[in-house]
């Protein structure tokens, strides 16, 4: 494993209620992301906290799943309850055959 031993979740898993959290950098999100996933890359995480809810499943995905797991950790130290590491990230994502989508909606790729 790449990171710090967090709650996970396999990436099939995920649906539309959960909020996914990409926290990958501004050229891999460009590149390609999950449709409906929200864009906060790890390193402005703690001056952007409160965009993060705090009242309903948070999956925290990254390109293969270390970042991820790190911010994983990171809310959990902060309180959040309901947070867990998408397993294997975005490759894991596209892997499984979950929509990649970059500029324009037009498909994307994981970088």
């Amino acid at each position: 494993m790449f990171g710090p031993q967090v709650p996970s979740v396999p990436v099939t898993e995920i649906n539309d209620e959960t909020y996914l959290l990409d926290v990958r950098e501004d050229d891999e999100w460009a590149a390609g992301h999950a449709p409906g996933a929200h864009h906060l890359p790890m390193m402005q995480l703690p001056a952007r906290l409160a965009e993060v809810p705090t009242d309903r499943e948070v999956a925290v995905i990254c390109r293969s799943g270390g970042r991820s797991a790190q911010v994983v950790g990171y809310l959990l130290h902060q309180g959040w309850e309901q947070v867990r590491n998408a397993d294997g990230g975005m490759r894991q994502w596209a892997a499984a055959g979950r929509p990649v989508v970059g500029p324009d909606g037009q498909p994307g790729q994981v970088v």
